[in-house]
């Protein structure tokens, strides 16, 4: 691979094979980072955790070495620990192809990790190199830490002119990774998550992707992601009612920091991952569209894929029911699932703590984000 193709984008992209070594030994030396550290195992000395982690980090020549020897093990403890299970549910071939998965987006940090590891799980020959948001990077260590475990910035809170340039850059980039560097890319279908689940793909998004040539040559793949309970749903009703009674509220970086640690460490139930085939399949029915419709009908197109994709749970008919005030759907469910999710739901309200907290208000968002993916599931279906 060309060093100078490379060095374009050098402001944003992973660290290459030969980078690893000097920034594992940059991590070693952050004094946050070992703060970090010592939270894990307060008992050893410093020299002696360094001296473990070096020689774990023996033989780590690639990125992809470095997942597998260093977050494989991390991600499969969050799954025994905190899920009842993660499935892989897939429709495409294990070959030498790269794809570029596009998904709704439930977890800043656990959406690609968790891919990550089904993919190797079911015989990929490589991961997903993922776009991070800068405003996650507060930290060098968290920086170095992204960058050898295959991730590329993205930057945030820039002007038109410069956000343009970034995008132009970014989608450069994700072209070159997939047809130069072969590798698989994940990308979230919209910025930020869908506080309400109702996952719908951005024009924005798939226009980035197309600037940096045919979209054809990405192989994007809708892929969809399904959480039985989601350890944030509390947080983004707290969000809601921050935003209603104050349009201006803002979310501080802590508060980012919050939601990954929520996220990562709470509950989730079952998590299923299910692919669509790849839109290759069927892009050149819109080929005869004008521009101005194209990116509209294929973002339509991916949404239904998508919708199509979700594993449904007792608890969205539930939540859906509730919120209709019938029990239309009480066939996918029993009467103990409905005391479960509504215990579940006390608990997660009650951890919210606003002063002028309006509970029937923070109940309706929450049972709105379990009902959606069943509403757009049975749209998508019809």
């Amino acid at each position: 691979m060309e060093k100078s193709a490379l060095k374009e984008f050098d402001e944003i992209r992973p660290y290459e094979p030969e980078e690893m070594k000097q920034a594992f030994d940059d991590l070693l030396s952050d004094r946050q980072f070992n703060v970090i550290m010592k939270g894990f195992a307060p008992w050893l000395p410093k020299s002696v955790r360094n001296g473990l982690l070096r020689l774990a980090f023996t033989g780590v020549k690639t990125p992809l070495d470095f997942q597998k020897r260093f977050m494989k093990p991390v991600v499969n403890y969050i799954i025994r620990k905190h899920t009842d299970g993660c499935k892989f549910d897939d429709h495409n071939e294990q070959d030498e192809q790269r794809y570029t998965f596009v998904s709704n987006h439930r977890d800043i940090v656990l959406d690609s990790a968790f891919l990550d590891v089904k993919l190797v799980e079911a015989g990929y020959p490589t991961t997903v190199e993922i776009g991070i948001g800068d405003n996650l990077l507060i930290y060098p260590w968290i920086k170095r830490l992204v960058r050898m475990n295959k991730a590329f910035t993205v930057r945030r809170g820039l002007s038109l002119r410069e956000t343009l340039a970034a995008s132009q850059l970014m989608s450069r980039y994700i072209h070159f990774a997939v047809t130069q560097k072969k590798e698989n890319i994940w990308i979230a279908q919209r910025e930020g998550r869908a506080k309400d689940s109702n996952d719908r793909t951005q024009d924005a998004v798939l226009k980035m992707l197309a600037m940096g040539g045919d979209l054809k040559e990405l192989n994007i793949v809708p892929l969809t992601i399904s959480y039985e309970y989601d350890p944030c749903d509390y947080l983004k009703a707290q969000e809601f009612q921050q935003k209603r009674d104050n349009p201006k509220f803002k979310k501080s970086r802590q508060d980012d920091l919050d939601n990954m640690k929520t996220g990562i460490f709470g509950y989730k139930g079952r998590v299923v991952y299910r692919t669509a085939v790849p839109v290759n399949t069927w892009i050149d029915e819109l080929a005869d569209l004008p521009k101005t419709d194209f990116f509209k009908v294929l973002a339509e197109r991916m949404d239904k894929e998508i919708h199509k994709g979700y594993e449904l749970f007792p608890c969205n008919y539930i939540a859906l029911d509730e919120l209709n005030g019938n029990e239309a759907n009480n066939a996918h469910y029993t009467a103990a699932d409905k005391q479960r999710f509504e215990s579940y739901l006390s608990g997660q309200l009650a951890k919210i703590t606003l002063e002028n907290k309006d509970e029937a208000f923070l109940r309706e968002r929450i049972l709105t984000m379990y009902a959606n993916p069943v509403i757009n599931h049975l749209a998508a279906m019809a």
